[in-house]
């Protein structure tokens, strides 16, 4: 089965035929409806990652993970990477080497 999947928050939605056909433009673009950017509190500018599976493609709202453990949880950046908390005070146990 082939389709788009929409995953905002804890689920995956499945799309039903709502009676709403999108074409792709020349630069690979499509609009989403008014009503699923309201649905799922999307804004113009909001960054969205776009993931494959299999056949589908799924949009997921994007959420910086820790480069070294992938938690979403606490994350910070430093020197444009994306590192949580844990890892943090990890690091800053790690021996120095003169």
């Amino acid at each position: 089965m082939r389709g788009l999947f929409i995953f905002f928050g804890r689920g995956v939605l499945f799309m039903k035929p709502a009676g709403v056909v999108r074409k792709v433009d020349q630069l690979g673009r499509i609009v989403l409806p008014k009503s699923l950017r309201k649905r799922y509190q999307m804004n113009e500018g909001d960054p969205v990652e776009i993931l494959v599976q299999g056949d589908h493609i799924i949009l997921e709202r994007y959420r910086p993970k820790c480069v070294f453990c992938g938690n979403m949880e606490d994350v910070s950046e430093f020197k444009e990477r994306s590192i949580c908390g844990q890892c943090l005070v990890e690091m800053n146990h790690i021996p120095r080497h003169a």
